[in-house]
Formats: structure tokens, sequence, C-alpha cells
């Protein structure tokens, strides 16, 4: 049932405001004269007080005249409907209310037939206004209940490199996300096939990766993120703010304690500009396939760098003997299914974490080697100019004008 609509009528003249009165059926336009006013001031103050949605306004009134109350009504109420009262003579001040953006104009006497059209019409558009109203509240509600899910549209889409600078700012702002790129990308892969046909039926394997998927939710809490399956089915977590190897790793040893399954994590740190996500997606998913391929012994190895880093101390030897295998026996499978030496991984692992702090956060040099696992700023920088080809604070300033 459609509402009805409150009506005040300010004029100071009470024949007028009485003829007014009875020449509309106003219950059949669905109208009703909620208040009367015989100046501006007081016209202002019912028109606030009693909500009116349609205001019929004399221009000549005493204290504060028409024009004047149809300013401060726009100010204070721009959607209420104004139709001006005015004589012949007053055609100067009926130009001036046009412009205020009055909605239509009646001259004295006042028609009835006249009056009634022009109150039809102005229904209308109050009518038209509260059906767009709502729609756009029903539509707003939708797209509250179905966030998560348009959240990870655009996130596969995201990562796919499918959507411009541009349209990332846009989309970011209307799903209510963080107006930044992501400081990680995560994936997460179940190799459950990769040894041959799976035990497991599909309904099973569903429910596990579900499952897994829970627990990273679970683990990502504290921090804004955004978790999905992408085309091939890896589950992928876009993430704001503090997320790591050993994160993915406490993802990993309770996928490992409660549902007694093996998964492959990467994470890999984004640079500031939106439009690289996908290539860190790309990295980071190419990271658990390669993953996957590796024997348990060099996977081992591997998680421990990434977790270990920023440890001066940690070594081939110490590795080796917390694996319980020989250190000549890990360089060599190490060396055989990673095309890379421990001390190379170290380094790698260790200067793209370097790269990621001197591109988002204004840390010092010495402060980056610390965090990175260099007992010196000098070994730090050495290193640092023998992998990328110039000193860091020459990468810094070239990067982001630092």
């Amino acid at each position: 049932m459609k509402r009805v609509w409150n009506v005040l009528i300010a004029d100071d003249e009470p024949i007028i405001r009485e003829g007014i009165r009875t020449a509309v059926d106003w219950e059949s336009l669905r109208l009703e004269v909620v208040a009367e006013a015989e100046d501006g001031e007081e016209a202002l103050e019912l028109a606030l007080g009693r909500a009116a949605d349609i205001m019929l306004v004399d221009l000549s009134m005493p204290i504060m005249n028409g024009l004047t109350l149809i300013g401060r009504i726009r100010e204070a109420k721009p959607e209420t409907k104004i139709v001006i009262i005015t004589g012949h003579d007053e055609f100067a001040y009926a130009q001036e209310a046009i412009k205020l953006g009055v909605d239509d104009y009646i001259l004295k006497p006042v028609n009835p037939a006249q009056l009634t059209e022009v109150l039809g019409e102005v229904v209308r558009k109050l009518d038209a206004a509260a059906e767009s109203e709502q729609l756009m509240r029903n539509a707003s509600k939708q797209i509250e209940r179905n966030i998560g899910l348009l959240r990870e549209r655009f996130c596969i889409d995201w990562v796919k490199g499918d959507v411009s600078a541009g349209e990332i700012r846009e989309q970011l702002a209307f799903l209510k996300l963080p107006q930044e790129a992501p400081s990680a990308v995560a994936v997460i892969r179940w190799p459950e096939k990769a040894q041959g046909k799976s035990v497991l039926s599909e309904r099973d394997r569903q429910l596990l990766l579900f499952a897994v998927e829970n627990i990273a939710h679970e683990l990502l809490a504290e921090a804004e993120h955004v978790l999905f399956r992408d085309g091939s089915g890896l589950i992928v977590a876009l993430v704001w703010g503090k997320a790591d190897q050993t994160l993915l790793g406490a993802v990993e040893q309770a996928a490992r304690d409660y549902l007694r399954i093996h998964i492959l994590t990467s994470v890999r740190p984004c640079l500031p500009d939106p439009e690289s996500v996908a290539a860190v997606y790309a990295e980071a998913k190419a990271d658990v396939n390669q993953e996957s391929r590796l024997s348990p012994y060099v996977r081992q190895a591997k998680r421990i760098i990434e977790e270990r880093y920023s440890d001066p101390g940690l070594s081939l030897e110490g590795i080796a003997q917390e694996l319980c295998v020989s250190a000549v026996y890990l360089s060599r499978i190490l060396k055989q299914e990673t095309s890379f030496s421990f001390v190379a991984l170290l380094t790698h692992t260790r200067l793209t974490e370097a790269i990621r702090l001197l591109s988002s956060t204004d840390l010092s040099m010495h402060e980056i080697a610390e965090r990175v696992g260099y007992e010196s700023q000098h070994y730090f920088s050495t290193a640092f100019r023998k992998a990328v080809g110039m000193p860091p604070n020459r990468y810094r300033k070239q990067t982001v004008g630092g």
C-alpha cells in the first residue's frame, strides 16, 4: 500500500488557506494537510517539525517571505516538494523561486482543477522517488548479504589481471576493502591427487578443502583478508596486515593435527602497486606447484628457511641436524630439486623480504639488514648489490623516490 504524503499550507490570508483546503479531495490524492502557517517563520518551524513532504508557499508573507523560506527549506530538507502560490503582479518573485528549484506554481485565485492536477503530478514524483529509494535499499541489502561472494569474484579477476588500476580502486571502495594493495598473497594447495588417483570421493575432498579454508579464515581473523578458490581449485588469500610463512606454517600444522592431511603453502609479499597482485599471485602459485614435486626433506628445509631467514645463525648444518640427515645429502638434494644451493635459497629469501621493506617502509638500512638476517649493514649491502646490481639505498630512491 502506497503511503500518504504530508502537506503544509503557508499563506498569510486565511481565506486563501481555507480555499485551498476545500478545493481538493486530499484523500483521493493520498495527501493529508498536517499544518498551516500564516508567515514564513512559522512555516519553517512547522515544516521541520511535522516532516512536510509538500509545501504550498505564498511568496508574499510577513516576517519571512516565501523566497527566504524556500531557500531555508532547500538547505534543511532538499527532498521536500514545493509549489508556490503567486499573483500576476509577483511574476519577478516567481522567477526567483523557480531558480531555487520549486516543483510548480499556481496563480491566484486558486483554480481547484489546476491545483488538483499540480498536486497529482507532485505525488507521482514523490511515489517515484520513494520507489527508487526502496529499490536502492533493497539492492544495498542484497549487496550486504552477498558481500563475501562479490569480494571473492572481484579478487578472482584481480589475481588473473583482468581489472585495470581504476577498476581496482572503484571495486575496493564499493566492496569496503582497504584502499591499497594487500600486504601479501597466500596460496594453499592440497596435492592429494599428486601421487596418483585419489582414494577419496570428490565430496570428501571438497569437505576437507572447506575445512582447510575454515582453518585459514580463523588464523587470518585478525587481519583484513579475502579467501577464495582460483580457477584451478587452489585456495588463495589476499591479506591486508601481517601475513608471512610462519602464519601459513600454522595453517599447515593445523591441517596435519586436526585433518590428518598435508598441505602446501606459499606467501609472497606485495608491492604497493595494486596491479602487481596478479604477478605476485602467479609467483605464489608457481611456488606451491613446484613444491608439490619436492621431496619431504627439501620441502621442510625450504619451510625452515622461509620461517627463520631473519636468524643470522641459520645454517645448512643446523637444518640438516634438525631433519636428521647429513648436511652433504641435504645440500645435494636441494641442488638437484631446486637448482639452487642452500646459500642461494637463503639469500634469495632474505633479499626478497629486503626489497619489500625497502619499497613499503621507512626503515633504515641497518634495521632492514637486521630484520632479514644480516649481522652487519655492510654485509647486507654487498649481498644486495651483487644480486640486484645496485646498493639498497639507490634501489629505494629509484623505486619509491625516497
